[in-house]
C-alpha cells in the first residue's frame, strides 16, 4: 500500500499529475481542489495517497490533506460510487462543501455534479450522513478551497486542457465547451484558473 508520497511535480495535466521520487515518475489523479494547491512545476510536492488495484489497472490516487482521503475512501464505500466519480465529487466540492451539503440535504448541489444522478445523490446523502458523524470532527467545515501555492502554468492552449479536464471528470464535451466559453475573459491567464471558474458555475448552476 502505498499511503503517501513526497517528490518534485513535473507535469500538471488535469486530474493527472506526475511526481518523481528518485528517478521514477508516479503518475496519480488529484482532484481539482488538489490540483489548485499544488506547487508551481519543479517545486516539490507532499500528498498522501490511496492506492487502487484492478484487474486491469492500478492506479494512485492523491490528495493535499487527511481530510480529503479519508472522504474519499468514504464514498467508495458507498453502492454504486466506484474511485471515478469520487473523485468526480471532491472536483466539484472540497470536503467541507460536500458536508454541508450532508448536512442540509442538498440534492441540487450533488445532482449538478456529472455521473450524480437524484437516485445516487438520495443514496450519499443516507449514507454518508452517519459516516460523517465522525469525519465531521476532522474538518473544518466552514472552510472553502485554498489556493495557496497556486502559481500560473505555462499551457498553449488553456481552454483545450480546461474543456479535456472537464470531459476527464465526465462531463459531456459540449457542456464542457459551453461552460468553459461561458466563464473564460481576458483576466485568465491560466487553465487552473479557468477550470475553477468552470466547476464552479457547474456547481451553483
Amino acid at each position: 500500500m502505498i499511503g503517501r508520497i513526497r517528490g518534485k511535480l513535473v507535469e500538471k495535466q488535469p486530474p493527472d499529475i506526475l511526481v518523481e521520487v528518485g528517478g521514477v515518475g508516479y503518475e496519480l489523479q488529484v482532484p481539482m481542489t488538489t490540483l489548485f494547491q499544488l506547487p508551481e512545476l519543479g517545486a516539490e510536492v507532499s500528498l498522501v495517497t490511496h492506492f487502487v488495484v484492478r484487474e486491469d489497472a492500478q492506479l494512485l490516487y492523491g490528495f493535499i490533506d487527511e481530510r480529503d482521503r479519508s472522504l474519499f475512501r468514504q464514498l467508495i464505500k458507498v453502492s454504486g460510487v466506484g474511485p471515478k466519480l469520487a473523485l468526480t465529487i471532491l472536483s466539484g466540492m472540497d470536503s467541507a462543501s460536500f458536508a454541508r451539503c450532508v448536512q442540509r440535504d442538498d440534492i441540487s448541489s450533488l445532482v449538478a455534479l456529472p455521473g450524480v444522478g437524484k437516485k445516487t445523490a438520495e443514496r450519499l446523502l443516507v449514507e454518508m450522513r452517519d459516516k460523517l458523524k465522525d469525519w465531521l470532527g476532522q474538518s473544518d467545515v466552514g472552510g472553502g478551497v485554498a489556493a495557496a501555492g497556486l502559481a500560473p502554468v505555462a499551457v498553449t492552449d488553456i481552454v483545450a486542457d480546461a474543456e479535456g479536464a472537464l470531459i476527464a471528470l465526465g462531463y459531456k464535451p459540449a457542456e464542457a465547451s459551453r461552460v468553459v466559453a461561458a466563464v473564460n475573459d481576458d483576466s485568465i491567464d491560466d487553465s487552473e484558473e479557468l477550470i475553477r471558474r468552470a466547476l464552479k458555475s457547474m456547481v451553483s448552476a
